[in-house]
């Protein structure tokens, strides 16, 4: 799993130093490519899903899911990457957004809320607690930032497969009955919305994305329990 998420952490860096303006979201994918094969990792959602991408990369008001293609990187988009990667029989996911120039103060705001809900999420996550702690602290952190959680979509359980239970909320769930256990793996994902709204699939049948437009941001990192602080197995 350290591996596996070894990769991810190395392809988001190198991701995240490739973008340019002007770029197709489908050269940004290739970078993907070309670092899973030099790492020897494979597309975890192309194995399981038959996914026409390497990575999902997700533009503005897309939440995640976002096939590569040919739409160009344009001044002021709020890019997604989520990167999976399968290595020796093991997965790890992670994700993260990207603003491109010139970054609006909501934009930034809005990116800032998520990242800080990624941390309070992790925070609460302790062996011994219910899964629910974990969706209480991200909800929390992105109301009082003024921003919405997507309720639609949650974070999971990874490791053999990309999505094992539990399901892991990005709002405190009432009827959520799950426990966090020591050496359980699961990717904590908060997506936030700059204003309330659905979330929808578009007319592709992959892509997800705001039903009103509201911008959206995409934090995650895949994480082990134990009964401190957990481990972040997706960390650069």
């Amino acid at each position: 799993m350290q591996a596996a998420g070894h990769v991810v952490a190395t392809t988001i860096d190198a991701m995240r130093a490739a973008v340019r303006i002007g770029m197709t979201t489908a050269q940004l994918d290739k970078v993907a490519a070309d670092m899973f094969k030099r790492l020897g990792a494979r597309s975890a959602p192309q194995m399981a899903y038959n996914f026409p991408g390497v990575t999902c990369i997700s533009v503005n008001d897309e939440i995640v899911h976002g096939i590569p293609g040919s739409r160009k990187l344009a001044p002021g988009d709020v890019l997604k990457v989520d990167v999976t990667a399968e290595l020796g029989g093991y997965i790890a996911d992670a994700a993260t957004t990207i603003l491109l120039p010139p970054v609006s103060p909501s934009a930034e705001r809005l990116k800032q809320s998520a990242v800080d809900a990624l941390r309070m999420g992790l925070g609460a996550a302790r062996s011994g607690c219910r899964v629910s702690v974990i969706g209480r602290a991200i909800g929390a952190q992105a109301k009082s930032d003024g921003f919405s959680v997507v309720r639609e979509l949650c974070g999971h359980g990874v490791g053999r497969r990309i999505h094992e239970p539990p399901d892991v909320s990005n709002y405190e769930d009432p009827f959520c009955t799950d426990w966090l256990t020591e050496g359980l793996v699961i990717a904590v994902e908060p997506m936030l919305l700059a204003s309330p709204s659905r979330a929808v699939s578009a007319d592709d049948g992959w892509t997800i994305r705001s039903r009103n437009g509201a911008l959206a941001v995409h934090e995650e990192h895949t994480i082990v329990i134990r009964d401190g602080a957990p481990m972040i197995l997706t960390s650069a």
